[in-house]
């Protein structure tokens, strides 16, 4: 109950911090774009992660109600690059598995977190989580790759 409730301290306390700034090269990103994008926001939840909330959409949904894996895939994705966003690094995502405990509804709030956990060289390692009213329904761990330039 301590872990909820530091959060929604937390997520209150982000909305007076500006957004982590992506990169020019992400201006087309669905998630994150300027233009029809899902207009996602992720702002600094600490030193090492980031914090967003968005409302679940049944533009989203794979079976009746339910947000598409898929989404959710995605949403945990952007937040670990978010995530290296704010460390000022770009890289791609190398691999990502995710771990689904509830369905997502189209109707929620999401709470979307991601920390980076280490680094090697030009790899990083993050996780994230998906939350609605403080209750996990999905989390992720990925590497990535420094993108080249």
């Amino acid at each position: 109950m301590k872990n909820a409730q530091s959060h929604k301290h937390n997520t209150a306390r982000m909305t007076l911090i500006d957004p982590v700034t992506p990169p020019k090269s992400h201006d087309s990103c669905m998630v994150c774009g300027l233009n029809q994008s899902l207009g996602l926001q992720f702002r600094p939840s600490g030193e090492n992660a980031v914090a967003a909330t968005i409302q679940a959409s049944s533009q989203w949904q794979g079976y009746a109600g339910v947000v598409h894996g898929g989404m959710v895939s995605t949403l945990l994705d952007a937040a670990m690059t978010h995530c290296l966003f704010q460390q000022g690094v770009e890289a791609m995502t190398a691999s990502l598995k995710v771990r689904f405990f509830e369905p997502v509804p189209c109707t929620e709030q999401l709470e979307i977190t991601a920390t980076l956990t280490r680094q090697r060289r030009h790899v990083y390692f993050l996780n994230a989580e998906l939350t609605s009213a403080g209750q996990p329904l999905a989390i992720a761990e990925a590497s990535f790759i420094r993108a080249k330039k």
